[in-house]
């Protein structure tokens, strides 16, 4: 927070303190979104924010990054440990730029690349036409059966037929474990690269409580401010052998000069990452996610695969006739925050507002919610649902007395 005694920026420190206060009153279900500590915010306000430092530790573009060398090699050395892997970057301005310097450092404008559909659960950055990525090579897409689980056997008939270059795996809203083990037994047989985007389960693979791909995926591509509690960013990892290719494609290739605070504040959370009270947390936000799954499918929502093995669940809301965007808006008027999605077969798709919700349990767990908190909101949310005319201002009043059992934004 800024200190109202030292700013003579009212604009700008009332527009931290609104938000600092809407953050406080509302129950955010984002997936991709979390609170920081303390020491994460202190991190990024630092005087690290005043240096430039084109170039990698010992080989800058620039004088005076003694201390930014440093900071730099303990952010890769704490990453590195955090996931057991042997090279890693910390320069990603965020995970699609980690996916674009992957790219760069492999394949060539034309090559076909695997990758999982938007639709289904996939990136903008996995090859959607309105991305970079959609334009630099030819994406095949593969998705999930009818119960909304991948289907590897189509996995492989598809890389068997195009023979990408790469295979990515990874998604932006898949709620089910992932086979890294498969995907790379299918990478093998069409001698494709394989890139496992963890940007989402992160934390939970820091955990140790879903499947790792470090040793299977040739690289592995992250953001920092979902399940990791980080800032907002991104990191790559990979073998020594392609960690220069990495390297070069971040810079010069694709970046200018890296953002030494918000490097700053991904050491701390690569630290904070490793502590006990970290898997006790990940523990929490899977008990409350399932928690979520389970009450959502008893109000008589339809849960994409029927429940969820990581912090997100979707929910179709194709039968209610109603759109995904609409129903984030109603979410939004009684201060409850989702992001809309689109599901397998969407009949709207995104142009037209989605056919469903992603809502996911990392944050609301940060703030001290437990299962029956996480049951209660999923309530409201029915309620909402069933009348919302009648009903917005008394699920108003319930999420107002809800969150005022969790005042506090950060951790320890």
């Amino acid at each position: 927070m800024i200190d109202e005694k030292n700013t003579n920026d009212k604009e700008v420190f009332d527009l931290v303190t609104s938000e600092y206060e809407y953050q406080v009153s509302t129950v955010n279900l984002i997936a991709s979104e979390n609170y920081v500590s303390e020491n994460v915010l202190r991190a990024l306000g630092s005087v690290f924010t005043n240096k430039y430092a084109e170039g990698l530790p010992g080989r800058r573009y620039y004088s005076g990054c003694k201390f930014v060398d440093e900071l730099e090699n303990l952010a890769i050395e704490r990453l590195t440990k955090l996931f057991g892997a042997e090279a890693g970057n910390v320069q990603p301005y965020s995970g699609t730029q980690a996916n674009m310097a992957v790219y760069f450092a492999v394949l060539e404008r034309g090559d076909h690349v695997l990758s999982m559909s938007l639709n289904d659960g996939g990136h903008l950055s996995h090859g959607a036409l309105v991305n970079f990525s959609g334009e630099l090579c030819n994406f095949v897409h593969y998705g999930v059966d009818k119960k909304g689980f991948i289907d590897y056997d189509n996995v492989e008939y598809l890389a068997k037929k195009h023979k990408p270059r790469l295979i990515v795996c990874g998604a932006s809203s898949y709620s089910r474990v992932i086979n890294f083990e498969k995907f790379r037994e299918i990478a093998d047989k069409v001698g494709a690269y394989l890139l496992a985007d963890i940007a989402h389960i992160a934390g939970i693979i820091a955990a140790g409580l879903h499947p790792s791909p470090v040793s299977l995926a040739d690289f592995i591509t992250g953001t920092t401010q979902k399940t990791l509690r980080g800032p907002r960013g991104g990191f790559i990892l990979c073998s020594k052998n392609m960690a220069k290719a990495v390297d070069r494609s971040i810079f010069p290739g694709m970046q200018g000069g890296p953002h030494v605070n918000n490097i700053a504040a991904k050491a701390v959370c690569f630290r904070e990452a490793m502590r006990p009270e970290f898997k006790k947390y990940i523990c929490q936000v899977l008990k409350n996610a399932t928690a979520m799954a389970e009450e959502a499918s008893l109000l008589g929502f339809d849960v994409i695969s029927g429940g969820t093995d990581n912090h997100l669940l979707v929910l179709d809301l194709s039968k209610l006739g109603i759109s995904g965007d609409k129903f984030q808006d109603m979410l939004d008027e009684v201060d409850i925050n989702v992001t809309k999605q689109a599901v397998p077969n969407d009949r709207l798709g995104w142009s037209c507002g989605t056919s469903g919700i992603r809502v996911g349990s990392a944050a609301v767990t940060t703030r001290g919610f437990k299962e029956e908190d996480c049951r209660k909101v999923i309530n409201a949310i029915a309620l909402l649902r069933d009348n919302f005319n009648e009903n917005k201002e008394y699920v108003k009043e319930k999420i107002k007395l809800l969150i005022s059992n969790f005042p506090d934004l950060f951790v320890s």
